[in-house]
């Protein structure tokens, strides 16, 4: 996995590093599709629960199925957050915040670099 991926991405996903805010290429994304990861294609987030939440990083309502992600507390950096991972490799995709829009009220707050889109 580790050739196929860029630094950035090597980074975030075995790292739990993170890009910039406002910097990733999918955040303004509007198209229909599925959101995937780019360590090894699992399908984690459609485009219907994609939403602006102005954090800087793409954020999503809800996932794609039960087996798109897993959990993890992290008390990194003097914080309290809830991880988000691919159920899949394991990689850090990153965190799930509980002021979201929807039904949910879950805010999936991911890094760009790790997603790779499908279009409808």
């Amino acid at each position: 996995m580790k050739n196929s991926l860029t630094k950035e991405q090597f980074d975030i996903l075995k790292n739990k590093g993170t890009e910039s805010a406002f910097s990733g290429k999918l955040l303004y994304n509007k198209e229909e599709g599925i959101y995937k990861c780019v360590g090894c294609d699992n399908k984690l987030f459609t485009s219907d629960e994609k939403y602006d939440s102005g954090s800087g990083w793409p954020s999503f309502s809800d996932i794609y199925s039960d087996k798109s992600i897993k959990t993890k507390l992290d008390i990194s950096f003097g914080m309290i957050r809830t991880e988000v991972i691919c159920y899949n490799c394991g990689g850090h995709l990153g965190h799930v915040f509980n002021d979201g829009p929807s039904n949910t009220g879950k805010r999936y707050c991911i890094n760009s670099a790790i997603l790779k889109f499908k279009k409808k």
